[in-house]
């Protein structure tokens, strides 16, 4: 990286170890939506497609904890991590941790937004899970959640 560029990047303290873990989900996902709005809806409408509504303490900037719940199945699942990269329109990473998902380790979640003629195409990476079930369930979890949540956002529809 030239010395230009690295005064403009944000590297963030400590990102995890996660090479103990070698397990990822990997999701293409195409969105009828330019990249600017699917970042968006990561960033500022998270809570209208995944979390809670009105439940979510988030600021997407490096290092910036975020703190949100879902309710699934009668249960309350608290999420918490912090951002890792952000590069608006473009990419985000974050630190992803829960109970239930992703079984009390910290994981990293990668999400690549890719301008297309007819929308973008999101590239999402979830990484360090401790086994393959625990990245299939996740795997399957992401594609739904894209297709089924947040796409209706994207659109305008109410999800």
């Amino acid at each position: 990286m030239s010395s230009e560029l690295e005064e403009f990047v944000t590297l963030p303290i400590c990102p995890p170890d996660l090479s103990a873990r070698p397990y990822r989900a990997i999701v293409d996902h195409l969105a009828d939506a330019p990249a600017d709005a699917v970042f968006r809806a990561w960033t500022e409408r998270f809570d209208q497609w995944f979390a809670q509504p009105g439940e979510i303490v988030m600021k997407a900037e490096v290092d910036a904890p975020y703190f949100f719940q879902t309710f699934h199945e009668g249960r309350r699942h608290p999420h918490y991590g912090r951002f890792l990269r952000v590069d608006p329109d473009r990419l985000i990473e974050l630190t992803w941790l829960n109970e239930a998902g992703t079984r009390g380790v910290e994981t990293v979640l990668t999400v690549e937004m890719s301008p297309r003629p007819s929308g973008s195409l999101l590239h999402l990476t979830h990484a360090g899970f401790p086994d393959d079930k625990v990245r299939e369930e996740h795997e399957t979890a992401w594609r739904s959640i894209l297709l089924n949540r947040l796409d209706p956002i994207l659109r305008g529809a109410e999800a």
